[in-house]
């Protein structure tokens, strides 16, 4: 009996999702049968899961991918039956082709399992319609030809997670099926450590806080995620924000994800009255705080064409090496249009 089987038909796929993380691979959910046999589980899910090979199950049991009853068990465990098997896996391959093309990758570190990449704004993460070439995916191909689910042109490089196309900072790639299983498994977990920077119109209440509510399509525009706080609709979304620097009508904060949901952050401040600067999806390209004339209004102006695209950066970026089980931890600094913004507001605030 599958229970639950997430069709990859409803996988984000666009060049704009946030840090995906939890949507990017397949949940499954079986109970077993009441006249099962007791059976290799390695043997089992490879009969029941399409597009999985035996070795591709062997390596997500090895990452603690699967559970039986809620605790992780060894290929040669013999299913029993109405035992719960859960299983995380990558997202199942595409049909489609990737190109791959030289790229400029500005790689932070790599080693035999992963790397870690900073991605600039404006650059594509997976390649979608309407963004065939040109992505982050296709430079990563050219980068690693023998990536472990990209052999044959497969679309799927190693991405285990995204972040938006005018987002930037850091993603971590998967270089081996190990690897991609273990690090998807830390994603759907939760335990991967994740925090951003944002540039925020207004002053979120307290020094700290926690946004919560469900995100999910917008019923009036499909492109945008739209909040419901009661959990009717969409999946469970929590971010955590710390305020870092005020400016009077804007302010630097950290935003610390607990789950990785499309747009998560750029939803979640704008539904508590913040959207995020410079953000035209959600509201943030005009001015929200403030007179909308004058000296201000040509100095607000002047901010917008320094940051031409949402005040957002994966700042950092921590998790356990799927094969040394030491935790790593990346930090990327602030590019040149953030920083350029943010000390426009700096001196702005401090003559006024």
């Amino acid at each position: 009996m599958l229970d639950a089987d997430l069709n990859p038909d409803e996988l984000p796929g666009s060049d704009d999702d946030e840090d995906g993380g939890d949507e990017l691979y397949e949940h499954h959910r079986i109970i077993v049968d009441r006249g099962q046999e007791l059976l290799r589980i390695d043997k089992f899910l490879h009969a029941r899961l399409r597009n999985s090979s035996r070795n591709k199950i062997q390596e997500a049991i090895r990452a603690c991918a699967v559970e039986v009853n809620g605790t992780p068990v060894k290929p040669n465990y013999r299913i029993k039956p109405l035992d719960t098997i859960t299983i995380t896996l990558p997202e199942p391959p595409r049909e489609t082709r990737v190109l791959p093309e030289e790229m400029d990758l500005d790689i932070r570190y790599e080693d035999p399992e992963l790397l870690i990449v900073n991605k600039p704004a404006g650059l594509v993460v997976h390649p979608a319609y309407g963004h065939w070439q040109g992505t982050l995916v296709n430079g990563l191909a050219h980068h690693l030809a023998n990536l472990p689910t990209g052999r044959n042109g497969e679309v799927r490089p190693g991405l285990v997670h995204r972040i938006d196309k005018d987002t930037s900072g850091l993603l971590v790639i998967g270089k081996t099926e190990f690897a991609m299983t273990h690090l998807s498994n830390q994603f759907f977990h939760h335990t991967i450590e994740r925090s951003y920077l944002a540039l925020v119109w207004g002053t979120p209440p307290g020094p700290t806080g926690t946004i919560r509510g469900h995100l999910g399509r917008s019923v009036r525009d499909r492109k945008v995620q739209a909040v419901y706080p009661q959990g009717e609709q969409g999946k469970p979304a929590v971010t955590h924000y710390e305020v870092l620097e005020s400016f009077g009508p804007v302010t630097l904060v950290r935003c610390v994800l607990e789950t990785g949901r499309t747009h998560q952050i750029r939803a979640h401040m704008q539904y508590l009255g913040h959207p995020l600067f410079s953000d035209a999806t959600y509201g943030g390209d005009r001015i929200r705080v403030g007179q909308s004339n004058g000296a201000y209004r040509d100095f607000v102006e002047r901010a917008f064409a320094l940051l031409p695209r949402q005040a957002l950066h994966a700042r950092s970026l921590g998790f356990v090496h799927p094969t040394s089980g030491e935790k790593l931890f990346f930090e990327a600094e602030l590019p040149a249009d953030f920083a350029a913004a943010l000390d426009a507001w700096r001196d702005w605030a401090a003559v006024q």
